[in-house]
């Protein structure tokens, strides 16, 4: 053996390719009850329809501890097959609640969840990961863009319906820091531009190194990720890709800056996405939509599309929203409410890409965002990281209206285009931006840039 998958062993183990993917018609099973997500009436009529359309799964009124297939809370036994065996009894039964007990730390490597299971950590409960590599098999993955396969993130799906992560305990990957290293990312674009396909770009074993995210869910339908804490990331925290119908509900995620891109969330080519009520820590961007990256996300094409996030507090070092870089397959719909920024977050919508990268950003709505800025509140640039090619990317319109600063540390906008792709419309209303450094603006190739009842520093635009 190489090391390399063949089609058949991909589709026999879950990991299968798709441009798109297809996803089964498992029958839901009758609910005990809707989990609630508290989300206010939006202010754009379209994000409120995003809402009202995003499938929360519900899981039938059953339990599975994990300590009744013979886990234990000693943060030394490695459960990692007990908490499999609980997930495949609850999955034969027709779906239900994993439940890892409060109090206990429980040591374990790779956890897979399954169709209409939801795994829910009691109050105080501890899921700490391995060091051990091994207990983390290889999957089907996207890193940065571009699909591979890569050790298990920490808690994955692929191609599962109705699938729930919730409680009110912690999942801990510090100690995964023994082999989660690696950021060789141009390894992966030598196998693209080879025409390798994604099953046989195996990164364990090629002699190279990229981190695995924490909590992925890939190509499923019907995610709820609820309540829960995680801490020690290595990478991005919560990567949801290529799924349908994503809730993400009263998370926090971890704000150290002991590891960098260690984005907070960070959806992938996925449509009707509900992000609310989360305080969202990052060594790099809270939010940051992506869409692939390049060659390969031209092969996937396909878009970011119809997000809310809603009552959220960032406190990350670099976008609160961030669209890209990875935006080759596009980011339309995208509606955020009512933010508070701390900390030394860099700006509050923050649009990147390249000639290289291509894709589009359009639709990009901002409304009820607050903090201090540390670069500035808008940040659009179609030059990033100086890399070019023949791909323009294609950004706007953008709308920010009722937001507000008390500190912005350059300048409050600075949106630009290129010649040959212009801006499409920037709209800013009802705003009010104080302690900023620099008071001029920059705007380059923007189309269609309205001003309505904005100050900066009291003066109006």
């Amino acid at each position: 053996m190489d090391g390399r998958f063949t089609r058949r062993q991909l589709i026999k183990g879950g990991l299968a390719v798709a441009a798109v993917p297809l996803l089964p018609a498992w029958p839901i099973p009758p609910a005990s009850a809707a989990p609630r997500t508290d989300v206010p009436p939006l202010p754009w009529p379209a994000a409120n329809d995003i809402v009202a359309n995003t499938t929360v799964p519900v899981f039938p009124d059953r339990s599975f501890p994990i300590t009744g297939h013979g886990a234990k809370n000693d943060g030394k036994t490695d459960n990692t097959a007990a908490i499999a065996t609980a997930i495949d009894a609850c999955a034969a039964a027709g779906g239900g609640h994993v439940i890892v007990p409060a109090g206990g730390r429980f040591l374990t490597g790779a956890i897979r969840l399954k169709s209409n299971v939801d795994l829910h950590l009691e109050p105080g409960s501890v899921l700490e990961f391995s060091g051990d590599a091994s207990k983390f098999p290889n999957v089907l993955t996207r890193y940065e863009g571009i699909e591979c396969v890569n050790r298990s993130p920490m808690i994955y799906a692929h191609g599962e319906k109705n699938i729930g992560l919730t409680g009110s305990g912690t999942l801990d990957a510090a100690a995964t820091s023994s082999w989660n290293k690696g950021s060789d990312r141009a390894y992966l674009e030598t196998l693209v531009a080879k025409g390798i396909p994604p099953e046989q770009r195996v990164v364990p074993g090629s002699g190279h190194t990229m981190r695995s995210a924490f909590v992925e869910p890939y190509a499923c339908e019907n995610v709820l990720i609820q309540g829960v804490t995680l801490k020690n990331s290595m990478f991005w925290q919560l990567h949801p890709t290529l799924c349908r119908n994503v809730t993400v509900d009263g998370v926090s995620t971890d704000p150290s800056t002991a590891h960098s891109n260690t984005d907070g969330c960070d959806p992938e080519s996925c449509d009707h996405v509900v992000i609310a009520n989360c305080t969202l820590g990052a060594h790099d961007d809270n939010i940051a939509i992506k869409s692939g990256r390049d060659a390969d996300g031209r092969r996937v094409n396909v878009p970011c599309q119809n997000l809310v996030v809603v009552n959220c507090v960032m406190n990350g070092n670099w976008g609160a929203i961030t669209c890209g870089s990875e935006q080759t397959g596009g980011i339309r719909n995208v509606y955020a409410y009512r933010l508070t920024v701390r900390g030394d977050t860099k700006f509050a919508l923050y649009v990147k890409s390249n000639t290289l990268r291509g894709g589009f950003s359009e639709n990009i709505n901002l409304d009820s965002v607050s903090g201090t800025f540390a670069q500035n509140f808008v940040f659009v640039t179609s030059t990033y990281n100086s890399q070019t090619g023949s791909h323009v990317p294609s950004f706007g319109p953008f709308t920010i209206s009722n937001c507000s600063s008390t500190k912005i540390a350059g300048k409050t906008f600075d949106v630009s285009g290129l010649s040959n792709a212009h801006v499409h419309g920037l709209a800013v209303a009802n705003s009010t931006f104080e302690g900023v450094a620099d008071t001029s603006n920059t705007l380059k190739y923007v189309d269609n840039a309205r001003f309505t009842k904005v100050t900066v520093k009291g003066k109006p635009i």
